[in-house]
């Protein structure tokens, strides 16, 4: 029998572009390997975000090839969880948290979603309206959707974004709890290099074109920081610092 692959995603020769206009993403080969934390950084502008949704199926790439779970990425995507960076909702709409998530997941047990509740710290807002809750009380409810139905891969974009300082470090430790918890694979998008050096397993520096992609000890340093920030790189050193 062939040896199977160890990689949750695989990506050959990757381009995408909107039309005619100038691509976003470069020729662009990697893998990812089953288990990991890999964690895509690199400028404003540099196409994390797009990649994540090619990663994911939502949008298609101009030329190149992905698997995930060794499948296209629409086929795979019962078997991935995604948390978006941004999600916009109507303040006003009277839906709970727990109808948004049990409408979210409906082949999800009532109980598994308490549990959820209950370990993010959300249990006292189960009833509350999904537009009262902070930008962090929030993120937790998406990271609680994401997660739900115990997914192979759980993508990230920015997922403490809208969460104050203070808060981030607990919001990053409980993704790591879920992490070791369902052993699965991790791909997050974000900025803070402080963040990558302590959890990624793999970093992927993209600026349309993957200029690097490598463990946090052979990929963080002032050169390669130097040739994927540029200008930038002095504000990223900073926060490495923080």
């Amino acid at each position: 029998m062939p040896t199977r692959s160890r990689a949750s995603i695989t990506v050959h020769s990757l381009n995408f572009s909107y039309g005619a206009e100038t691509p976003i993403l470069q020729d662009i080969s990697c893998s990812i390997e089953s288990g990991s934390i890999a964690i895509i950084v690199g400028p404003n502008g540099s196409g994390k975000t797009t990649f994540l949704k090619v990663l994911l199926g939502l949008i298609k790439p101009t030329s190149g090839s992905i698997e995930v779970l060794g499948l296209p990425p629409s086929e795979a995507r019962p078997r991935v969880g995604y948390v978006p960076q941004r999600f916009a909702i109507d303040h006003t709409f009277p839906i709970t948290v727990f109808e948004f998530l049990r409408f979210s997941q409906p082949a999800v047990p009532e109980a598994r979603i308490n549990d959820y509740l209950d370990h993010l710290g959300m249990s006292s807002m189960r009833s509350a309206r999904l537009g009262a809750l902070s930008g962090g009380q929030l993120q937790r409810v998406l990271v609680i959707r994401g997660v739900l139905h115990a997914p192979d891969i759980l993508f990230l974009d920015e997922p403490a974004s809208g969460i104050d300082i203070g808060g981030e470090q607990t919001f990053y430790d409980l993704i790591l709890h879920l992490h070791k918890k369902h052993a699965n694979t991790i791909v997050m998008v974000s900025h803070e290099i402080d963040v990558v050096a302590r959890f990624a397993d793999t970093v992927l520096c993209l600026n349309k074109k993957l200029v690097c992609h490598g463990t946090p000890v052979d990929v963080l340093t002032p050169q390669t920081l130097q040739r994927l920030y540029g200008k930038e790189v002095a504000v990223y050193q900073h926060q490495e610092k923080m």
